[in-house]
């Protein structure tokens, strides 16, 4: 296992160069630049000083110039400066990272506690009145788009009806640290964790029933029933066990796809995450913070296939990575 983490690790190192060179690039394709962004119809500031400002932060030189630059000091923990915000891309995203972490954990949490049952029970008792109402609500969070049910979500319970925040992530006048504190950041996470969760449970409960009903037909399922196993035994120990590999397997793509998949919910929400900066950042042309962010996804993607194997083989013990 250990030397299958470092193998991986070292594997690690030159995909994330390919990657951060492929997002550099196109970053520099594309239209516009930062400080044009940044004083965009700003009077005072005329054409002849933003060409200073650029040629003083070298965004005139060769692109592969300004790379070595950008990537020689990636390394060393210094993502460059946000022309758009006037600070460092490192103190930009420490403020928001937790908020999104925060939130794709709560998400995770709960479509895993609405999923997992509603597979196991659509599974076992297939053909149900229970199980065809469970796959009428898998139709139903699979065909609608998240952003239209988010904006559901946030008219109802909090235009109409008033029982949530309709934006940010905690009450600023509340003190840090206290119950209340907890309590409003309790209440801002309400509705964007509830709005994905509900709508991501499909693929979880789908896996989930679909492997339940095909292991009940195994012949050692039909020969722990032959032997007398008591059926409760029967699916905890050899139906469920098997069953909810796949689960296991995907666990770490549901993580980074939650934290670089947030950007519906937090621009619906105007929840400051990252998903909401990406957004505002491509609006500026700041493509210092666009490009760090990709390079964060682009990690938190190869980190997460890693954690699925290594959660797939503690899970199942006949599957070992070596």
């Amino acid at each position: 296992m250990i030397k299958f983490i470092v193998r991986r690790i070292l594997v690690m190192i030159p995909q994330l160069l390919l990657l951060s060179l492929i997002i550099f690039v196109v970053a520099k394709a594309m239209p516009g630049d930062a400080v044009t962004g940044a004083f965009m119809g700003n009077p005072d500031v005329t054409p002849e000083r933003i060409e200073e400002i650029k040629e003083k932060f070298g965004l005139n030189d060769p692109w592969y110039e300004q790379y070595g630059r950008w990537i020689g000091k990636a390394v060393q923990g210094d993502l460059g400066m946000s022309y758009a915000h006037k600070q460092k891309v490192t103190s930009l995203l420490a403020g928001r990272v937790s908020n999104t972490v925060l939130l794709a954990f709560f998400t995770l949490v709960v479509t895993y506690l609405i999923a997992i049952p509603l597979g196991i029970i659509a599974g076992r008792w297939t053909d149900t009145w229970a199980d065809k109402a469970i796959v009428t609500y898998n139709y139903f969070s699979f065909a609608t788009p998240i952003f239209v049910f988010a904006l559901l979500m946030l008219f109802l319970f909090s235009f109409v009806l008033g029982w949530f925040p309709s934006g940010g992530s905690v009450d600023i006048r509340i003190t840090e640290g206290s119950w209340e504190y907890v309590v409003s950041k309790a209440r801002h996470l309400f509705l964007p964790v509830m709005s994905g969760a509900l709508l991501l449970t499909y693929s979880t409960i789908q896996y989930l029933r679909n492997d339940i009903i095909d292991t009940k037909l195994k012949d050692f399922v039909k020969t722990a029933r032959a032997k007398g196993v008591p059926e409760g035994k029967v699916y905890t120990r050899h139906i469920l066990r098997n069953s909810l590999l796949p689960i296991a397997a995907f666990l770490g793509y549901e993580i980074t796809g939650l934290i670089g998949g947030s950007i519906f919910i937090e621009s619906i929400f105007s929840y400051p995450g990252l998903g909401q900066l990406f957004l505002q950042s491509i609006g500026t042309r700041d493509f210092t913070v666009v490009t760090a962010l990709v390079m964060i996804s682009g990690i938190a993607v190869i980190i997460g296939t890693m954690l699925s194997d290594i959660i797939l083989s503690i899970v199942d013990p006949r599957i070992r990575v070596e």
